[in-house]
This record gives structure tokens, sequence and C-alpha cells, in this order.
């Protein structure tokens, strides 16, 4: 059946004339019909969330249930529960049986975001139910069947994730019945202003301001050259800005874009998904890892004078550090561009840690609390003190992970992860 891609962009308010864009729109129209697994790949932000919705909906499945779910927004503990059910007494709070979401969604679709984000066990469990419809409920003995169809999206290098071990090899070629790229915003071209005028007329409606912003020509070469490496969703975020803060003249100049950080020089980082070349922009991101890596591990050296009573001999910092770059300060850092902190031999950051956003004010940890019993080391390195504080932590809360977490810092997630590689018993 063919169908006029105009109007499709008009019913999901999808703007833009690029090639890369409307081959994606053409090829989810043509899987549509045809019931296979589709897997969409592409950078966060792009707008990947639509293709799903539009395959459901010109599918044979359009009137039965369509649910969505983020597999990197729930905890590694709890996302078996959610995508399968549990039954009564499967774990402490599992007061009666739930239902999830394979179970909810029998006859329909189920779109799995972020599915590179899956733990390996759930992935075992996701494929016994693509291959053979049958899944068992957390907790539950009785097996069940479902029929769902999957579209999965992810803005991870999936041949990377399973050169790495993060991914089944088996279950992505099961995911990827059809594969469909979308391209990022940088590669659209003058799609970039057709969006902006979008959002800013969208934004003008919403915060009932006058009129709508316009571009000046040098704005619109600057638009058309920034990278955007958060995609269509930066853009958005700036026009709405924009909207906001600059009501007494609705004329966006360079100059007024590039006091919001967009510039045609920007350093920002993009990472094209899929290519593993590396560009000029992810050289700068290496050499700043680098930087970082090295600020850390001088506060590590400071830790351990503090700790020993001595400094660290023969132990200088590398520029191939690749082996530190799984930790980070517990400082969230959202962009690279960035102050060091002096090494001050302070050891209020050295909590290792990913980075996460701090939504209260509440006390925090000692470090020093953790890390005391480390004494014995000739050398310590960040692996070593990264095991002994998740295992003291681990231990003051009676392997309590929930608590132990929240005093290291970090997600249930990340503590589950970590336990794992360092494989730690409880």
């Amino acid at each position: 059946m063919n169908h006029n891609i105009e109007d499709i962009k008009k019913r999901y308010s999808i703007v833009g004339h690029n090639e890369g864009l409307l081959k994606a729109l053409r090829m989810a129209l043509m899987v549509a019909p045809a019931d296979l697994s589709v897997l969409i790949q592409g950078e966060s932000g792009t707008g990947k969330e639509v293709l799903p919705r539009i395959i459901h909906d010109f599918s044979a499945r359009k009137a039965k249930n369509y649910l969505a779910i983020n597999c990197g927004s729930i905890p590694e503990g709890t996302i078996d529960s959610e995508l399968f059910g549990h039954e009564k007494g499967a774990f402490t709070d599992a007061m009666s049986d739930h239902a999830g979401y394979f179970e909810a969604a029998d006859g329909g679709t189920l779109f799995l975001d972020e599915v590179g984000e899956l733990p390996l066990s759930t992935q075992a469990r996701l494929l016994r139910v693509l291959e053979t419809g049958e899944y068992l409920r957390v907790g539950g003995n009785q097996p069940r069947t479902t029929n769902v169809r999957v579209v999965a999206a992810t803005n991870v290098n999936m041949q990377q994730a399973i050169r790495d071990g993060r991914f089944r090899a088996d279950l992505y070629y099961r995911l990827c019945g059809v594969t469909i790229p979308l391209p990022p915003l940088r590669e659209r071209g003058e799609d970039v202003l057709k969006l902006f005028r979008h959002f800013s007329i969208q934004a003008a409606r919403a915060y009932h301001t006058a009129e709508s912003l316009r571009l000046a020509p040098d704005a619109e070469r600057i638009m058309m050259a920034y990278p955007w490496p958060g995609n269509i969703r930066q853009l958005r975020n700036i026009a709405d800005q924009l909207t906001v803060l600059c009501q007494g003249s609705t004329l966006i100049t360079a100059q007024v874009l590039e006091q919001y950080g967009i510039s045609a020089n920007s350093t920002d980082i993009v990472g094209p998904i899929g290519t593993g070349k590396t560009t000029d922009e992810m050289t700068g991101r290496i050499e700043f890892l680098e930087k970082l890596v090295g600020q850390l591990f001088n506060q590590v050296q400071a830790l351990n004078e503090v700790v020993k009573g001595s400094s660290l001999k023969d132990n200088t910092f590398s520029p191939d550090a690749s082996h530190l770059l799984a930790a980070t300060p517990a400082t969230p850092m959202a962009h690279p561009h960035v102050t060091f902190p002096p090494s001050d031999h302070s050891i209020d950051s050295v909590i290792i840690s990913q980075p996460h956003t701090y939504h209260e004010e509440k006390e925090q940890p000692n470090p020093m609390e953790y890390v005391e019993e480390i004494k014995d080391d000739n050398e310590l390195n960040l692996e070593q003190l990264e095991r002994a504080t998740i295992e003291k932590a681990l231990r003051k809360y009676r392997n309590r992970r929930n608590k132990a977490a929240e005093a290291l810092g970090i997600s249930q997630r990340t503590l589950y992860r970590k336990i794992e590689q360092y494989n730690i018993k409880d």
C-alpha cells in the first residue's frame, strides 16, 4: 500500500525534507505490515520514538495495545518484573501478582527504547520470548505465552557492544529483522532551520509571547554549522530558552546564539553511532578525559598520603589511562568545558561513581569512612579503592544495596554492575 509521505509527516508532526529522514519513514511504512522485529538505530535525541508508533499504527496490530518502555530508566533489579511480571511473594515488595509489559501488550506492539542498556540476564529472557513466545513471571514456574511484536531502538554501537560482551549477538540478530537508521540532526542540512521555526512557533503559543523568533542570516549559518550533539531535543530546548529570554527582540543574531553556547567553531562532543572512527570531536573528548583522569589520579595519590601517611612512589600518571576511564568523579559534569578543581589534597570527591544528579540536599557520606581499612598495599590503584569502598559500604549496611548505593552516591543499577564486575559476594 502506498502512503503519501507528506500526509504521514503532518499526522505525526514530523518536520524536514532530508533524504535520510524520508528513507527512514518509507522503511517504517514498508515494514509495518510484515510483522517483523525492527531495530531503530540513531543518536540520542533524533526522534527514534516516532517510528515505532508509525509501525504499529500501519500494522495489523493497530487495534491492540501499543506500549513503550525505556530500558535504561529501570533499575536492573526490577526490570525483569517490569517486562515479564511477577508472582505474589516473589520478593519482599511483591504483595500481589503483577502483569508485565509482555502480558499487557499481548496481540499488540512493544517498543523497547534503549534496548542496548538491558542487563545480560534480561537479554537471555528476552531472547526466549522472542523465539518461542513463552516466558516465566519472576518467582513463577508456569510458562505463559504472548504474541507481541517488538520494535527496539538504541543509540549504542551494537557491534562494539557485542565485541565487548555487553550485548548478546543472538539477541541482536533476532531484534534486527529490519534495521532502520535515523540520521543525526547535523546531517539534515536545512531541516535545522525548519525545525527551529517549527519549535519557535510552538514555544510562542505555549508561553504566550507576541511573536515567534526569526533567525538573522549569520545566525542561520551558525545553526547549520553547529554539530548539535543533543540533536532535535537540544534544538527544541534552545528554541524554548530563546523564546522566553529574548522577548525584547524576536530577531536572533549570531551574537545571541553564542551567548547560549551555539557557535560555528563549537567544540561540543559528537560521536557518530556505528562508525567506530575517531573524529576531531572525539579526539578532543579523549584529550579531555585524559586530563580528567590525571586529575582524579592526583586526588587518589593525595588520599593515599592521608590514609598511609606517605606518598605513592614510582607511580606516575600515563596518558594511556584507558583502564581508569570507567570511573569518574562524583561531581556531575554535563559539558566538557569545565575548569578542573585544584589538587588541594581534599578527599571529598574521591567516591567513585557514575555522573548523576542530586535532587535534594542531603548529608554527604565521608569517604574516609569507607577507605579507612585500605592500609596494607604498597601501591593503591583506582580499581582496588573502588572495590574496597563498595565492600565497606555493603558491610556497613548489611548488604542492603539501596542504602549502600545512596551512601556511595551512585544508582542501584550502577552498584549492581560494580558488584558483578568485581565479583563481590553478599
